[in-house]
């Protein structure tokens, strides 16, 4: 065999073997789930909205895997997101109550906070667990405070926002997520891992 021929064997040789060693190396998989840490800070205007309503922040459950849901209750996410966002005007807190941070039920307008609870109530109504609606604290693009609501599934969490209407994988979103309600506890939070520092004021 000449130089020039075991060269080009050699070559051929190296080449199965990078691509299979390369092909044996699975891509990188998005995360359907997010992965939360420990107890962390609760936003005050969820503190004082618990105040008010105690009831909605004393359910403490067990640990358990997300739900699987049914064609119902895909039907239920998309059309209770649909429904408030339609319904609910955009406004802030101090054009609604005169205040900053007022987390409430909105009867015809509110902000982010209030069409989350408001989802979380009606989707509550049509028989999903609250340990699996949580209302969770995010940063936009632009590094402005936002909340949104997670339904915990068995495909993945999927996020209920009033600025889109579309229902989609929180990692399909452009936000960075720090921190939600924790499925054990509903007045409870935990921190979203490679979450950053919370731009909401908080209490506790």
């Amino acid at each position: 065999m000449t130089f020039a021929v075991k060269v080009r064997f050699l070559a051929v040789i190296l080449g199965v073997t990078f691509a299979s060693a390369t092909s044996a190396i699975p891509a990188p998989k998005t995360l359907a789930s997010m992965v939360t840490g420990s107890v962390t800070s609760q936003p005050i205007g969820h503190y004082e909205f618990c105040q008010r309503h105690e009831d909605e922040c004393t359910v403490r459950t067990r640990p358990a895997p997300a739900p699987k849901v049914t064609d119902y209750g895909w039907n239920a996410i998309h059309d209770v997101n649909s429904s408030v966002n339609d319904r609910i005007m955009a406004r802030t807190d101090m054009q609604v109550y005169g205040r900053e941070e007022y987390w409430e039920y909105p009867v015809d307008a509110g902000d982010c906070e209030d069409y989350a609870l408001q989802k979380r109530k009606e989707l509550s109504e049509r028989g999903f667990a609250l340990s699996d609606l949580l209302i969770t604290v995010v940063r936009k693009p632009d590094g402005e405070g936002h909340a949104v609501l997670t339904v915990r599934t068995s495909k993945g969490d999927f996020i209920l926002d009033n600025l889109n209407s579309d229902v989609k994988l929180w990692s399909d979103t452009d936000y960075t997520f720090l921190k939600r309600q924790a499925s054990f506890d509903t007045g409870r939070w935990v921190t979203i891992e490679d979450g950053r520092d919370v731009v909401v004021g908080a209490l506790r």
